[in-house]
């Protein structure tokens, strides 16, 4: 929803009712992953996709029947036996959408959930998509963590059927919210959105209940050392993927907000004592992605033996070339780093795309990323064969 939720607020505000269909669950090939939103305006415009082209049609009259009769509806959408084209996924895979008809009356709270959003604050919301109660279904339970509370300046409008943790049950019982709170914080903290499945009264081994939560988590963190040319597009490359990007060097005149527009922040400091200082302020964690793209040791090495030794980041790669690699590897072993330490680092860095300019290498370091994140191998898709996406 994050990527329609801009659209979806003009509306909302304006009193307009919107049809949204979400995709809550995804098997083999299917193109678009949980989360992903389509819009069906009181304009008749359509916003956002489902799958990538393959069933927005259906999905938008689906959007409009919602709307008019105002009851939510689970369709399952696969490849068609007697026409693949016609509202099927040509592609082979299976989707699960949920869709549903939202405005003010139906969703007082999304006002809350959308300024936490825009101010980067962890919310997820829990959807019931499915029960053997159909007075349940569409029920919400918006989550925070601990600590985290709604802008309630935000909202004027009466509570609905949405509720906050902590409040009256949203979901049917005490269990059930207890139950689908406790496995939402769970994924907001690795940031996936995904279906859940209980049993009515929210037993966890049982069935018949499926909630989705969306998790609106902060952006993850792109972390790029040295201001250089080449940080310049390896920010604008991370700012497409939807990182949060600072671009950090100790000299102030390289490092300036005018070289590094794309980037959400520019800071002067050396790098090591600026990871340092984000490590423990807590906003380093399992998402982050450190690229190092200085080449000179007095840089690298101090934050390389932070960087390496934090247990929980997603990537850390630096650059250099094969003679730099070597040096640098042999000033981590003396900076006692283990063997296994040294392991975790991409260097020198990127896939091997024969990439030149600024913007290829970007790209190349861009794709080794993506493939770490996801499982993949880096090979020509033409060349394998077997299953195009990996599960998570």
């Amino acid at each position: 929803m994050r990527e329609v939720l801009p659209e979806l607020m003009t509306w909302w505000r304006a009193g307009e009712t919107v049809g949204v269909g979400t995709v809550v669950a995804t098997f083999q090939s299917a193109p678009r992953p949980p989360g992903a939103s389509m819009l069906v305006g009181p304009d008749g415009t359509a916003v956002g996709s489902v799958s990538g082209g393959c069933v927005e049609g259906a999905v938008y009259e689906l959007g409009q029947a919602v709307v008019e009769s105002g009851v939510p509806v689970l369709e399952r959408y696969g490849v068609s036996d007697d026409d693949a084209f016609a509202v099927g996924l040509t592609c082979g895979g299976i989707l699960d959408v949920y869709v549903e008809k939202v405005s003010r009356e139906t969703f007082p709270e999304l006002e809350e959930i959308a300024a936490d959003v825009d101010a980067g604050r962890p919310v997820a919301l829990a959807t019931v998509i499915e029960h053997p109660d159909p007075a349940l279904l569409g029920r919400r339970l918006v989550v925070r963590p601990a600590g985290i509370v709604p802008d309630l300046r935000v909202v004027d409008t009466p509570v609905g059927t949405t509720r906050s943790s902590g409040t009256t049950p949203a979901l049917g019982s005490q269990r059930a919210d207890d139950a689908v709170h406790d496995d939402a914080l769970g994924l907001l903290a690795a940031g996936h959105s995904a279906t859940l499945t209980y049993g009515p009264d929210g037993e966890r081994r049982g069935e018949g209940m499926r909630v989705f939560v969306w998790a609106f988590a902060p952006k993850p963190r792109m972390l790029v050392f040295g201001a250089i040319d080449f940080a310049a597009a390896v920010a604008r490359v991370g700012s497409f993927l939807g990182y949060h990007v600072t671009v950090c060097d100790a000299r102030p005149v390289f490092a300036t907000a005018t070289r590094f527009p794309e980037a959400d922040e520019v800071v002067v400091d050396w790098p090591h004592r600026y990871l340092t200082a984000e490590v423990e302020a807590g906003r380093v964690d399992a998402r982050t992605v450190i690229t190092v793209l200085t080449h000179d040791p007095k840089f690298d090495v101090p934050l390389l033996e932070v960087a390496l030794r934090l247990p929980d980041v997603a990537y850390v790669g630096a650059m250099g070339s094969r003679r730099t690699h070597d040096d640098r590897l042999a000033r981590l072993r003396e900076a006692g780093l283990t063997d296994a330490e040294i392991a975790r680092l991409s260097s020198p860095i990127g896939l091997d795309l024969g990439a030149r300019t600024p913007e290829e290498t970007a790209i190349s370091i861009a794709a080794e990323i993506v493939a770490g994140r996801w499982g993949g191998s880096g090979e020509r898709l033409a060349g394998l064969e077997g299953r195009i996406h990996r599960d998570l």
